[in-house]
């Protein structure tokens, strides 16, 4: 499906019926990213309407010259809301640079969202992170071997555990954004506005609802240490630190990002029903 805000063309499918929850990849992949890693999910929790997006100039989504910055994207992102969930409550999910937009539309409506996700969330900007030095745990020369150079580099440069079944994920809901991304549009923002135009983190008001933040201890790309700070602002609020976990936690560390996804679904449905 297509929903048109100006010039652009935002594509987006929807899995399910029932309390909505919008989720929001990272830049770079396109939606197939939190698909792949949340739909296992709800193998068990069904009684969710899941709303997968491509962000502006990834996946089938266009862009257009206008969109050069974050505080842009937050905009199309509100519109899309509006437009896909026009009232009503809601849930967020948001992984990476998804983590970092999603703390933006908190910041507008908060008041609508019963429960926030972050996975492996951007905190900062790329040049003031906290990073661990990157770290491969388990190591497999054979199946690199097997994998085409372009594909054989992507999947090195964030392995934390390389074995047969996250090559196979990562292959199916990772590379497919890569290589088709718009990555003079990733520049753009990076160069012109990666940060928000204000302070995404210094709330007002915490957000008082279930929140889960899990990030990977060999994360190279976002770091954990940054995540708890800003644990404050989320007195509801779980965070996790995954050893044997990279920036795509919820491949190598499968079976616990379900049960932890599980329970903070389970601590949403809690909260609604006292209201």
């Amino acid at each position: 499906m297509i929903f048109r805000f100006n010039d652009v063309e935002i594509y987006y499918e929807t899995v399910g019926t029932g309390k909505p929850i919008l989720m929001i990849h990272g830049g770079g992949p396109d939606h197939r990213l939190m698909k792949g890693g949340m739909e296992p999910v709800f193998e068990t929790e069904s009684h969710y309407k899941r709303i997968y997006f491509d962000l502006p100039g990834m996946g089938i989504s266009t862009t257009s010259d206008w969109i050069n910055s974050s505080d842009d994207m937050l905009n199309v992102i509100l519109e899309f809301i509006n437009f896909v969930i026009p009232e009503g409550t809601f849930l967020l999910a948001g992984e990476s640079y998804g983590g970092y937009l999603s703390r933006g539309v908190i910041s507008k409506l908060s008041s609508r969202i019963e429960g926030l996700l972050l996975l492996c969330p951007v905190i900062k900007p790329p040049n003031n992170r906290v990073l661990p030095d990157k770290t491969v745990l388990l190591k497999n020369p054979d199946l690199l071997s097997s994998i085409a150079k372009d594909d054989r580099d992507k999947y090195e440069s964030i392995a934390v555990v390389q074995d047969k079944e996250s090559w196979l994920l990562y292959k199916n809901n990772v590379i497919p954004g890569l290589n088709i991304a718009n990555y003079d549009l990733l520049r753009r923002i990076a160069s012109n506005g990666y940060p928000f135009s204000f302070e995404v983190d210094s709330i007002n008001a915490r957000f008082e609802k279930p929140v889960l933040v899990i990030t990977g201890r060999q994360d190279a790309n976002v770091g954990y240490k940054d995540a708890w700070g800003v644990m404050d602002n989320y007195p509801r609020g779980s965070y996790i630190v995954l050893d044997r976990a990279g920036h795509c936690l919820e491949i190598e560390q499968r079976m616990v990002f379900k049960c932890l996804t599980i329970e903070w679904l389970s601590r949403c449905d809690e909260f609604a029903t006292q209201f």
